[in-house]
Protein backbone atom coordinates (compact mmCIF):
# COMPACT_ATOMS: atom_id res chain seq x y z
CA UNK A 1 0.00 0.00 0.00
CA UNK A 2 1.33 3.43 -0.97
CA UNK A 3 2.45 5.44 2.07
CA UNK A 4 4.39 8.21 0.31
CA UNK A 5 2.98 10.45 -2.41
CA UNK A 6 4.83 13.50 -3.70
CA UNK A 7 2.59 14.56 -6.60
CA UNK A 8 -1.19 14.89 -6.67
CA UNK A 9 -3.86 16.68 -8.66
CA UNK A 10 -6.22 18.56 -6.38
CA UNK A 11 -9.65 19.95 -7.23
CA UNK A 12 -10.53 22.82 -4.90
CA UNK A 13 -13.76 24.80 -4.72
CA UNK A 14 -14.36 27.78 -2.48
CA UNK A 15 -17.73 28.44 -0.88
CA UNK A 16 -20.42 30.48 -2.60
CA UNK A 17 -21.54 33.75 -1.13
CA UNK A 18 -24.98 33.85 0.47
CA UNK A 19 -27.79 35.76 -1.24
CA UNK A 20 -28.99 39.03 0.17
CA UNK A 21 -32.51 39.22 1.56
CA UNK A 22 -35.33 41.42 0.20
CA UNK A 23 -37.56 42.10 3.19
CA UNK A 24 -39.75 44.93 4.49
CA UNK A 25 -40.27 45.49 8.19
CA UNK A 26 -43.82 44.63 9.14
CA UNK A 27 -45.25 45.59 12.50
CA UNK A 28 -48.68 46.55 13.72
CA UNK A 29 -49.36 50.28 13.40
CA UNK A 30 -46.12 50.73 11.38
CA UNK A 31 -47.13 50.31 7.74
CA UNK A 32 -43.97 52.03 6.49
CA UNK A 33 -41.37 50.13 8.44
CA UNK A 34 -38.81 50.26 5.64
CA UNK A 35 -36.50 47.61 4.18
CA UNK A 36 -34.75 45.34 6.67
CA UNK A 37 -33.19 42.61 4.52
CA UNK A 38 -29.74 41.52 5.70
CA UNK A 39 -26.63 40.79 3.67
CA UNK A 40 -25.49 37.31 2.69
CA UNK A 41 -22.41 35.77 4.26
CA UNK A 42 -19.06 35.39 2.52
CA UNK A 43 -18.09 31.98 1.15
CA UNK A 44 -15.16 30.17 2.74
CA UNK A 45 -11.68 30.19 1.18
CA UNK A 46 -9.52 27.15 0.43
CA UNK A 47 -6.03 27.83 1.80
CA UNK A 48 -2.85 25.75 1.67
CA UNK A 49 -0.65 26.07 4.78
CA UNK A 50 2.81 24.59 5.30
CA UNK A 51 2.88 22.22 8.27
CA UNK A 52 6.27 20.65 8.96
CA UNK A 53 4.63 17.72 10.73
CA UNK A 54 3.17 16.67 7.37
CA UNK A 55 5.65 14.79 5.17
CA UNK A 56 3.54 13.41 2.32
CA UNK A 57 0.61 14.31 0.06
CA UNK A 58 -1.01 10.93 0.62
CA UNK A 59 -4.17 12.40 2.16
CA UNK A 60 -4.94 14.35 -1.02
CA UNK A 61 -4.15 11.34 -3.18
CA UNK A 62 -7.06 9.47 -1.59
CA UNK A 63 -9.47 12.44 -1.48
CA UNK A 64 -8.56 14.98 -4.17
CA UNK A 65 -11.84 16.95 -4.12
CA UNK A 66 -11.98 19.64 -1.43
CA UNK A 67 -14.67 22.29 -0.93
CA UNK A 68 -15.19 25.06 1.59
CA UNK A 69 -18.61 25.82 3.03
CA UNK A 70 -21.03 28.34 1.55
CA UNK A 71 -22.10 31.57 3.17
CA UNK A 72 -25.60 31.69 4.64
CA UNK A 73 -28.25 33.94 3.07
CA UNK A 74 -29.36 37.10 4.82
CA UNK A 75 -32.64 37.31 6.69
CA UNK A 76 -35.17 39.94 7.60
CA UNK A 77 -34.73 42.13 10.64
CA UNK A 78 -31.25 43.27 9.44
CA UNK A 79 -29.82 39.82 10.17
CA UNK A 80 -26.77 39.09 8.03
CA UNK A 81 -25.94 35.55 6.99
CA UNK A 82 -23.07 33.64 8.59
CA UNK A 83 -19.79 33.55 6.72
CA UNK A 84 -18.65 30.20 5.34
CA UNK A 85 -15.85 28.37 7.15
CA UNK A 86 -12.43 28.57 5.51
CA UNK A 87 -10.93 25.21 4.55
CA UNK A 88 -7.27 24.97 5.62
CA UNK A 89 -5.25 22.20 3.93
CA UNK A 90 -1.87 21.37 5.55
CA UNK A 91 0.90 20.55 3.06
CA UNK A 92 4.55 19.51 3.55
CA UNK A 93 7.37 22.03 3.57
CA UNK A 94 8.65 22.43 0.01
CA UNK A 95 5.33 21.96 -1.80
CA UNK A 96 5.09 23.62 -5.22
CA UNK A 97 1.64 24.61 -6.50
CA UNK A 98 1.15 24.49 -10.28
CA UNK A 99 -1.78 24.95 -12.63
CA UNK A 100 -2.86 22.40 -15.22
CA UNK A 101 -0.44 23.87 -17.79
CA UNK A 102 2.53 23.51 -15.46
CA UNK A 103 2.86 27.20 -14.51
CA UNK A 104 4.10 27.73 -10.96
CA UNK A 105 1.48 29.48 -8.82
CA UNK A 106 3.28 29.30 -5.46
CA UNK A 107 6.37 27.76 -3.87
CA UNK A 108 5.54 27.01 -0.24
CA UNK A 109 8.69 26.88 1.85
CA UNK A 110 8.79 27.59 5.57
CA UNK A 111 6.48 26.80 8.45
CA UNK A 112 3.20 28.69 8.23
CA UNK A 113 3.55 29.83 4.61
CA UNK A 114 0.08 30.14 3.08
CA UNK A 115 -1.49 30.30 -0.36
CA UNK A 116 -5.16 30.91 -1.10
CA UNK A 117 -5.94 28.32 -3.77
CA UNK A 118 -9.59 29.34 -4.19
CA UNK A 119 -11.27 32.48 -2.90
CA UNK A 120 -14.77 32.45 -1.52
CA UNK A 121 -17.55 34.40 -3.20
CA UNK A 122 -18.86 37.67 -1.84
CA UNK A 123 -22.17 37.74 -0.11
CA UNK A 124 -24.98 39.65 -1.78
CA UNK A 125 -26.29 42.89 -0.31
CA UNK A 126 -29.76 42.91 1.19
CA UNK A 127 -32.34 45.50 0.24
CA UNK A 128 -31.61 47.46 3.44
CA UNK A 129 -28.08 48.15 2.15
CA UNK A 130 -29.43 49.06 -1.31
CA UNK A 131 -31.92 51.64 -0.04
CA UNK A 132 -31.25 55.27 -0.98
CA UNK A 133 -33.04 58.61 -0.99
CA UNK A 134 -34.49 57.79 -4.42
CA UNK A 135 -35.11 54.07 -3.92
CA UNK A 136 -36.46 53.95 -0.37
CA UNK A 137 -37.78 50.39 -0.41
CA UNK A 138 -35.99 48.22 -2.99
CA UNK A 139 -37.95 45.16 -3.94
CA UNK A 140 -34.82 43.15 -4.69
CA UNK A 141 -31.48 42.09 -3.24
CA UNK A 142 -28.15 41.12 -4.79
CA UNK A 143 -27.20 37.50 -5.27
CA UNK A 144 -24.12 35.99 -3.69
CA UNK A 145 -21.15 35.39 -5.99
CA UNK A 146 -20.02 31.84 -6.72
CA UNK A 147 -16.74 30.79 -5.16
CA UNK A 148 -13.66 30.14 -7.26
CA UNK A 149 -12.95 26.63 -8.48
CA UNK A 150 -9.51 25.52 -9.57
CA UNK A 151 -7.65 22.38 -10.57
CA UNK A 152 -4.12 22.52 -9.21
CA UNK A 153 -1.15 20.17 -9.06
CA UNK A 154 0.87 19.79 -5.85
CA UNK A 155 4.47 18.65 -6.17
CA UNK A 156 6.65 18.00 -3.16
CA UNK A 157 10.32 18.94 -3.46
CA UNK A 158 12.19 17.85 -0.36
CA UNK A 159 13.80 20.69 1.57
CA UNK A 160 17.23 19.26 2.40
CA UNK A 161 20.78 20.64 2.56
CA UNK A 162 22.52 17.46 1.38
CA UNK A 163 21.29 14.91 -1.18
CA UNK A 164 22.75 11.41 -1.42
CA UNK A 165 22.64 10.10 -4.99
CA UNK A 166 23.89 6.89 -6.50
CA UNK A 167 23.00 3.49 -7.87
CA UNK A 168 20.54 1.26 -5.99
CA UNK A 169 22.26 -0.74 -3.20
CA UNK A 170 25.22 1.66 -3.13
CA UNK A 171 24.70 2.08 0.61
CA UNK A 172 22.84 5.40 0.75
CA UNK A 173 20.24 4.18 3.24
CA UNK A 174 22.92 2.66 5.48
CA UNK A 175 24.89 5.90 5.35
CA UNK A 176 21.95 8.11 6.31
CA UNK A 177 21.02 5.71 9.12
CA UNK A 178 24.43 6.10 10.80
CA UNK A 179 24.86 9.82 10.11
CA UNK A 180 21.43 10.68 11.56
CA UNK A 181 18.59 9.18 13.54
CA UNK A 182 16.68 8.19 10.38
CA UNK A 183 15.56 4.56 10.20
CA UNK A 184 15.17 3.68 6.51
CA UNK A 185 14.53 0.17 5.24
CA UNK A 186 17.82 -1.61 4.49
CA UNK A 187 18.09 -4.87 2.57
CA UNK A 188 20.44 -6.66 0.19
CA UNK A 189 18.41 -6.16 -3.02
CA UNK A 190 18.01 -3.25 -5.46
CA UNK A 191 15.31 -0.60 -5.04
CA UNK A 192 14.92 -1.32 -1.33
CA UNK A 193 14.30 2.42 -0.83
CA UNK A 194 11.11 3.50 -2.56
CA UNK A 195 10.70 6.94 -1.00
CA UNK A 196 13.11 9.76 -0.10
CA UNK A 197 14.39 9.49 3.48
CA UNK A 198 15.24 12.55 5.54
CA UNK A 199 17.65 12.76 8.45
CA UNK A 200 19.07 15.53 10.64
CA UNK A 201 22.83 15.66 11.22
CA UNK A 202 24.60 17.70 13.90
CA UNK A 203 28.27 18.47 13.23
CA UNK A 204 29.68 20.93 15.75
CA UNK A 205 27.58 24.10 15.67
CA UNK A 206 26.01 23.26 12.31
CA UNK A 207 22.78 21.35 12.01
CA UNK A 208 21.71 20.29 8.54
CA UNK A 209 19.31 17.87 6.85
CA UNK A 210 20.35 15.04 4.60
CA UNK A 211 18.14 13.22 2.08
CA UNK A 212 18.50 9.83 0.44
CA UNK A 213 17.21 10.04 -3.14
CA UNK A 214 16.37 6.55 -4.44
CA UNK A 215 16.16 4.93 -7.80
CA UNK A 216 18.85 6.53 -10.02
CA UNK A 217 19.88 4.26 -12.88
CA UNK A 218 20.82 4.90 -16.54
CA UNK A 219 17.85 6.61 -18.19
CA UNK A 220 16.42 7.93 -14.90
CA UNK A 221 15.93 11.43 -16.34
CA UNK A 222 13.81 9.86 -19.10
CA UNK A 223 11.58 7.94 -16.71
CA UNK A 224 13.39 4.65 -16.15
CA UNK A 225 13.48 3.16 -12.68
CA UNK A 226 12.35 5.56 -9.96
CA UNK A 227 14.68 8.40 -10.91
CA UNK A 228 12.40 10.78 -12.77
CA UNK A 229 9.83 10.50 -10.00
CA UNK A 230 12.31 11.55 -7.31
CA UNK A 231 14.89 13.70 -9.09
CA UNK A 232 12.87 16.79 -8.14
CA UNK A 233 13.84 16.14 -4.52
CA UNK A 234 17.46 17.16 -5.18
CA UNK A 235 16.57 20.57 -6.62
CA UNK A 236 16.67 22.44 -3.31
CA UNK A 237 19.85 20.84 -1.90
CA UNK A 238 23.08 22.75 -1.30
CA UNK A 239 25.48 19.87 -2.00
CA UNK A 240 25.29 16.59 -3.92
CA UNK A 241 27.01 13.52 -2.47
CA UNK A 242 27.82 10.70 -4.89
CA UNK A 243 27.78 7.43 -2.96
CA UNK A 244 29.87 4.87 -4.88
CA UNK A 245 29.86 1.18 -4.10
CA UNK A 246 33.46 -0.09 -4.03
CA UNK A 247 32.38 -3.67 -3.29
CA UNK A 248 29.78 -4.21 -5.98
CA UNK A 249 29.18 -7.79 -7.05
CA UNK A 250 28.19 -6.83 -10.60
CA UNK A 251 31.06 -7.51 -12.99
CA UNK A 252 29.94 -4.95 -15.58
CA UNK A 253 30.04 -2.01 -13.13
CA UNK A 254 32.79 0.03 -11.54
CA UNK A 255 32.57 3.13 -9.30
CA UNK A 256 33.97 5.60 -11.84
CA UNK A 257 31.51 4.51 -14.51
CA UNK A 258 28.67 4.73 -11.95
CA UNK A 259 29.72 8.30 -11.20
CA UNK A 260 29.74 9.24 -14.90
CA UNK A 261 26.31 7.69 -15.46
CA UNK A 262 24.71 9.51 -12.51
CA UNK A 263 26.33 12.80 -13.53
CA UNK A 264 24.95 12.37 -17.04
CA UNK A 265 21.45 11.85 -15.64
CA UNK A 266 21.76 14.93 -13.42
CA UNK A 267 22.93 16.99 -16.39
CA UNK A 268 20.04 15.70 -18.49
CA UNK A 269 17.58 16.66 -15.75
CA UNK A 270 19.11 20.17 -15.63
CA UNK A 271 19.42 22.96 -13.08
CA UNK A 272 22.07 21.29 -10.88
CA UNK A 273 25.28 22.34 -12.61
CA UNK A 274 26.37 24.84 -9.95
CA UNK A 275 25.91 22.54 -6.93
CA UNK A 276 29.13 21.41 -5.22
CA UNK A 277 29.86 17.70 -5.43
CA UNK A 278 31.39 15.30 -2.92
CA UNK A 279 32.33 11.69 -3.64
CA UNK A 280 31.94 9.02 -0.96
CA UNK A 281 33.62 5.67 -1.51
CA UNK A 282 31.46 3.36 0.56
CA UNK A 283 32.03 -0.17 1.95
CA UNK A 284 35.79 0.17 2.44
CA UNK A 285 35.49 -2.22 5.40
CA UNK A 286 35.59 -5.01 2.81
CA UNK A 287 39.20 -5.80 1.70
CA UNK A 288 38.39 -5.71 -1.99
CA UNK A 289 36.49 -2.45 -1.45
CA UNK A 290 39.50 -0.79 0.18
CA UNK A 291 41.78 -1.94 -2.65
CA UNK A 292 39.43 -0.54 -5.30
CA UNK A 293 39.10 2.73 -3.37
CA UNK A 294 42.91 3.13 -3.30
CA UNK A 295 43.00 2.58 -7.07
CA UNK A 296 40.33 5.09 -8.14
CA UNK A 297 40.84 7.81 -5.55
CA UNK A 298 43.69 9.58 -7.43
CA UNK A 299 41.59 9.67 -10.62
CA UNK A 300 38.61 11.20 -8.79
CA UNK A 301 40.75 13.79 -7.02
CA UNK A 302 42.32 14.69 -10.36
CA UNK A 303 38.81 15.55 -11.57
CA UNK A 304 38.44 18.04 -8.71
CA UNK A 305 36.23 16.00 -6.36
CA UNK A 306 36.63 15.87 -2.61
CA UNK A 307 36.80 12.16 -1.85
CA UNK A 308 35.96 10.42 1.44
CA UNK A 309 36.40 6.75 2.25
CA UNK A 310 33.71 5.56 4.64
CA UNK A 311 32.08 2.45 6.01
CA UNK A 312 28.58 2.44 7.43
CA UNK A 313 29.36 -0.81 9.27
CA UNK A 314 32.64 0.11 10.98
CA UNK A 315 31.80 3.88 11.11
CA UNK A 316 35.13 4.60 9.43
CA UNK A 317 35.42 8.15 8.04
CA UNK A 318 31.93 9.25 9.06
CA UNK A 319 33.05 12.06 11.36
CA UNK A 320 35.28 13.63 8.72
CA UNK A 321 32.46 13.36 6.17
CA UNK A 322 29.84 14.94 8.44
CA UNK A 323 32.06 17.92 9.31
CA UNK A 324 33.07 18.43 5.67
CA UNK A 325 29.42 18.51 4.63
CA UNK A 326 28.65 20.91 7.48
CA UNK A 327 31.38 23.23 6.19
CA UNK A 328 29.94 23.25 2.67
CA UNK A 329 26.38 23.75 3.93
CA UNK A 330 27.44 26.65 6.18
CA UNK A 331 29.23 28.31 3.26
CA UNK A 332 26.17 27.89 1.06
CA UNK A 333 23.91 29.40 3.72
CA UNK A 334 26.23 32.36 4.16
CA UNK A 335 26.29 32.97 0.40
CA UNK A 336 22.51 33.12 0.11
CA UNK A 337 21.02 36.60 -0.12
CA UNK A 338 19.38 37.69 3.09
CA UNK A 339 15.62 37.50 2.99
CA UNK A 340 13.98 40.86 3.45
CA UNK A 341 10.55 41.46 4.83
CA UNK A 342 7.90 41.57 2.13
CA UNK A 343 7.20 45.15 1.18
CA UNK A 344 3.58 46.12 0.76
CA UNK A 345 3.25 47.99 -2.53
CA UNK A 346 0.07 49.96 -3.10
CA UNK A 347 -0.63 50.73 -6.75
CA UNK A 348 -3.69 52.98 -7.01
CA UNK A 349 -5.65 52.93 -10.23
CA UNK A 350 -5.38 55.84 -12.62
CA UNK A 351 -7.99 58.56 -12.20
CA UNK A 352 -9.36 57.95 -15.70
CA UNK A 353 -9.37 54.16 -15.36
CA UNK A 354 -13.00 53.06 -15.52
CA UNK A 355 -12.09 49.42 -14.87
CA UNK A 356 -13.68 48.02 -18.03
CA UNK A 357 -13.17 47.83 -21.77
CA UNK A 358 -15.58 47.74 -24.72
CA UNK A 359 -14.50 45.56 -27.65
CA UNK A 360 -16.21 45.53 -31.03
CA UNK A 361 -16.19 41.89 -32.10
CA UNK A 362 -18.51 41.99 -35.11
CA UNK A 363 -20.85 44.24 -37.00
CA UNK A 364 -23.49 45.21 -34.49
CA UNK A 365 -21.99 43.15 -31.64
CA UNK A 366 -19.90 44.42 -28.71
CA UNK A 367 -18.37 42.79 -25.64
CA UNK A 368 -17.81 44.48 -22.27
CA UNK A 369 -15.02 43.10 -20.07
CA UNK A 370 -14.15 44.34 -16.60
CA UNK A 371 -14.20 43.29 -12.97
CA UNK A 372 -17.08 45.53 -11.91
CA UNK A 373 -19.53 44.90 -14.78
CA UNK A 374 -18.96 41.14 -14.66
CA UNK A 375 -19.39 41.05 -10.87
CA UNK A 376 -22.56 43.12 -11.06
CA UNK A 377 -24.01 40.74 -13.66
CA UNK A 378 -23.28 37.74 -11.43
CA UNK A 379 -25.05 39.47 -8.55
CA UNK A 380 -28.20 40.34 -10.51
CA UNK A 381 -31.42 38.36 -10.22
CA UNK A 382 -32.73 38.49 -13.80
CA UNK A 383 -36.12 37.22 -12.66
CA UNK A 384 -36.69 40.55 -10.91
CA UNK A 385 -37.36 43.51 -13.21
CA UNK A 386 -36.30 46.07 -10.63
CA UNK A 387 -32.98 44.28 -10.12
CA UNK A 388 -32.34 44.37 -13.87
CA UNK A 389 -33.18 48.07 -13.92
CA UNK A 390 -30.79 48.64 -11.03
CA UNK A 391 -28.07 46.86 -13.05
CA UNK A 392 -28.76 49.17 -16.00
CA UNK A 393 -28.45 52.21 -13.73
CA UNK A 394 -25.13 50.99 -12.33
CA UNK A 395 -23.70 50.33 -15.79
CA UNK A 396 -24.84 53.75 -16.93
CA UNK A 397 -23.19 55.47 -13.95
CA UNK A 398 -20.00 53.52 -14.59
CA UNK A 399 -19.88 54.90 -18.13
CA UNK A 400 -20.59 51.74 -20.10
CA UNK A 401 -23.23 53.42 -22.27
CA UNK A 402 -20.89 56.31 -23.10
CA UNK A 403 -18.16 53.90 -24.15
CA UNK A 404 -20.59 51.91 -26.28
CA UNK A 405 -21.61 55.09 -28.07
CA UNK A 406 -17.96 56.02 -28.64
CA UNK A 407 -17.36 52.56 -30.08
CA UNK A 408 -20.16 53.09 -32.59
CA UNK A 409 -22.92 51.01 -31.01
CA UNK A 410 -26.49 51.81 -31.97
CA UNK A 411 -29.78 50.92 -30.35
CA UNK A 412 -30.55 47.28 -30.96
CA UNK A 413 -26.96 46.10 -31.30
CA UNK A 414 -25.98 43.02 -29.35
CA UNK A 415 -23.89 43.54 -26.19
CA UNK A 416 -22.29 40.77 -24.14
CA UNK A 417 -20.91 41.27 -20.64
CA UNK A 418 -18.38 38.66 -19.55
CA UNK A 419 -16.17 36.01 -21.17
CA UNK A 420 -17.29 34.00 -24.19
CA UNK A 421 -18.09 30.86 -22.23
CA UNK A 422 -20.17 32.62 -19.57
CA UNK A 423 -21.61 35.93 -20.72
CA UNK A 424 -24.93 37.73 -20.51
CA UNK A 425 -26.10 38.87 -23.96
CA UNK A 426 -28.80 41.49 -24.52
CA UNK A 427 -30.00 44.06 -27.06
CA UNK A 428 -28.67 47.46 -26.08
CA UNK A 429 -31.22 50.20 -25.55
CA UNK A 430 -29.68 53.52 -24.43
CA UNK A 431 -31.39 55.05 -21.41
CA UNK A 432 -30.92 58.76 -20.88
CA UNK A 433 -32.91 58.87 -17.64
CA UNK A 434 -32.63 56.69 -14.59
CA UNK A 435 -33.84 56.90 -11.03
CA UNK A 436 -36.80 56.38 -8.77
CA UNK A 437 -39.06 58.36 -11.08
CA UNK A 438 -38.67 55.51 -13.61
CA UNK A 439 -39.91 52.84 -11.20
CA UNK A 440 -43.40 51.45 -10.77
CA UNK A 441 -44.41 48.97 -8.10
CA UNK A 442 -41.79 47.28 -5.97
CA UNK A 443 -39.95 44.65 -7.97
CA UNK A 444 -40.90 46.15 -11.36
CA UNK A 445 -39.23 48.47 -13.86
CA UNK A 446 -41.46 49.63 -16.69
CA UNK A 447 -38.43 50.40 -18.88
CA UNK A 448 -38.19 46.68 -19.52
CA UNK A 449 -41.78 46.58 -20.76
CA UNK A 450 -41.37 49.44 -23.23
CA UNK A 451 -41.54 48.73 -27.00
CA UNK A 452 -38.27 47.53 -28.52
CA UNK A 453 -37.91 49.22 -31.92
CA UNK A 454 -34.38 47.87 -32.29
CA UNK A 455 -35.55 44.28 -32.13
CA UNK A 456 -38.29 45.06 -34.66
CA UNK A 457 -35.73 46.73 -36.90
CA UNK A 458 -33.53 43.66 -36.78
CA UNK A 459 -36.46 41.42 -37.64
CA UNK A 460 -37.27 43.69 -40.61
CA UNK A 461 -33.68 43.38 -41.87
CA UNK A 462 -33.86 39.61 -41.62
CA UNK A 463 -37.16 39.61 -43.52
CA UNK A 464 -35.62 41.75 -46.28
CA UNK A 465 -32.70 39.32 -46.62
CA UNK A 466 -35.08 36.38 -46.82
CA UNK A 467 -37.14 38.15 -49.50
CA UNK A 468 -34.00 38.95 -51.50
CA UNK A 469 -32.94 35.31 -51.29
CA UNK A 470 -36.28 34.12 -52.58
CA UNK A 471 -36.18 36.60 -55.47
CA UNK A 472 -32.71 35.37 -56.41
CA UNK A 473 -33.84 31.76 -56.37
CA UNK A 474 -36.89 32.56 -58.53
CA UNK A 475 -34.83 34.58 -61.03
CA UNK A 476 -34.55 32.86 -64.45
CA UNK A 477 -31.87 34.47 -66.66
CA UNK A 478 -33.23 32.71 -69.81
CA UNK A 479 -36.78 33.92 -69.37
Amino acid sequence: MTTFVDRVELHVAAGNGGHGCASVHREKFKPLGGPDGGNGGRGGDVTLVVDQSVTTLLEYHHSPHRKATNGKPGEGGHRSGKDGTDLVLPVPDGTVVLDKRGNVLADLVGQGTTYVAAQGGRGGLGNAALASARRKAPGFALLGEPGQTQDIVLELKTVADVALVGYPSAGKSSLISVLSAAKPKIADYPFTTLVPNLGVVTAGATVYTIADVPGLIPGASQGKGLGLEFLRHVERCSVLVHVLDTATLESDRDPVTDLDVIEAELTEYGGLENRPRVVVLNKVDIPDGQDLADMIRPDLEARGYRVFEVSAVSRHGLKELSFALAEIVAAARAARPKEEATRIVIRPKAVDDAGFTVIREDEGFYRVRGEKPERWVRQTDFNNDEAVGYLADRLNRLGVEDELMKAGARAGDGVAIGPEDNAVVFDWEPSMAAGAEMLGRRGEDHRLEAPRPAAQRRRDREAERDEASREYEDFDPFA
